[in-house]
């Protein structure tokens, strides 16, 4: 009989990728999902009582909602049911570092701390989008447990995102997409783009956030740099189509250090060239020619512009039959390796012999993941993208 989760949280999945993508995979392991919209937060465990659920085996309390934790752990302890939450980033990070709302040393800041670590500390898994984020969870005041942590890739939606020929035009397009936030650190390019003495090319940002006022100031009198406006998400692969490079995350923010974005799995996805910054989280990746990433030092000028002659080579590779990034990318997307493995999934035992499990090291800290290799070489992005509820302490069907 196919087991249930109950999906505690306003957006039953529709507003954000990382959403849809784990329910996508949850239902192909065999799993049912019911979705639960609490009206109040802090009342959703009263509101759960006096609703028509049907039995379930687990809550699963979606990205950014911190704030539904509480009611969430009430109502699976009442069941004796466990309690999954994926954070995706801690509102404490989020406020002190990101938003700078709070100076870390501010009686605001240590409430917030103290009030999201309670949070953490009453689910019994916390799912983290890489190692490094995992790790900050747990070495930082939050004092997550190792037992408690399991890391899954953000991914991209492969139904959306595929590998198009990499367009012949001139000049080529070096495109940026993102929110102009510190995290994304988009004001890192404007300079270098000014400085830029290479081959033609076009440099465009697109987006929206608080810092776009501020880049397009910077870049006046720019002809070869272009701003424009978000785009409709169903919009955004062929958008992604029709450039050659595509620049990552550049913030300083140590934040910025552990996170690999959504918009990064979407290069991946579409076969294109990606420039980002270096960070801990991409640790153990291959870069260069024979991947297709290049990770420069944090707030350096973004490749082409630091080494305008990598514009050109870039665009070959990201062309070249050869590259793993067009040959074999589609292996890399979630949806791909977890389909090709859910069969062999329900008859792997817990964690006995023939399952894959693996550690992956940070300092004195491990995460269990699952590994998927999808090249000889060891090429392994997904690194923890398997989703296997087994490692949520959660028996599969």
């Amino acid at each position: 009989m196919a087991k249930t989760l109950l999906w505690w949280s306003h957006d039953p999945g529709q507003n954000y990728s990382r959403n849809r993508i784990v329910r996508q995979q949850i239902t192909a392991l065999g799993w049912r999902i019911t979705d639960f919209k609490p009206r109040i937060s802090s009342l959703g465990d009263w509101q759960a009582r006096f609703s028509a659920l049907p039995p379930h085996d687990a809550v699963w309390v979606p990205c950014f909602r911190q704030r539904d934790v509480a009611a969430a752990q009430r109502h699976a302890h009442r069941l004796n049911v466990p309690l999954i939450f994926d954070p995706l980033i801690s509102a404490w990070d989020k406020q002190v570092f990101d938003r700078h709302k709070f100076s870390p040393d501010r009686a605001q800041a240590r409430r917030l701390l103290a009030w999201e670590s309670r949070l953490l500390g009453h689910c019994d898994r916390i799912v983290a989008d890489t190692a490094e984020h995992a790790a900050f969870f747990h070495h930082q005041q939050f004092g997550v447990s190792e037992q408690a942590l399991a890391v899954v890739s953000v991914g991209a939606e492969e139904n959306l995102f595929s590998s198009p020929p990499v367009p012949d035009t001139t000049p080529p397009e070096v495109l940026f997409v993102g929110s102009f936030i510190v995290l994304q650190g988009p004001e890192v390019i404007v300079e270098p783009v000014r400085r830029y003495r290479g081959p033609p090319a076009r440099f465009t940002l697109l987006g929206d956030g608080p810092l776009k006022a501020a880049c397009i100031e910077a870049a006046h009198g720019l002809d070869n740099l272009h701003f424009e406006s978000w785009l409709d998400y169903r919009a955004l692969p062929a958008r992604l189509a029709r450039t050659q490079v595509l620049p990552g995350v550049f913030g300083s923010i140590q934040m910025a250090g552990r996170v690999i974005p959504n918009k990064a799995y979407q290069a991946m996805a579409c076969g294109r060239i990606q420039i980002t910054r270096e960070a801990p989280a991409w640790q153990g990746i291959p870069q260069g020619a024979d991947s297709g990433v290049w990770c420069d030092p944090p707030r350096s000028p973004p490749g082409p512009c630091r080494h305008p002659c990598t514009l050109p080579g870039a665009t070959r590779v990201a062309g070249r039959p050869g590259c793993s990034r067009t040959t074999d990318l589609r292996q890399l997307s979630v949806r791909t390796a977890c389909a090709r493995r859910v069969g062999r999934i329900a008859r792997w035992p817990g964690t006995g012999a023939g399952c894959p499990k693996a550690s992956v090291i940070k300092g004195s800290h491990a995460v269990d993941t699952w590994q998927v290799n999808v090249t000889p070489s060891g090429d392994n992005l997904l690194t923890g993208c398997m989703l296997n509820l087994r490692v949520f302490g959660v028996n599969t069907p």
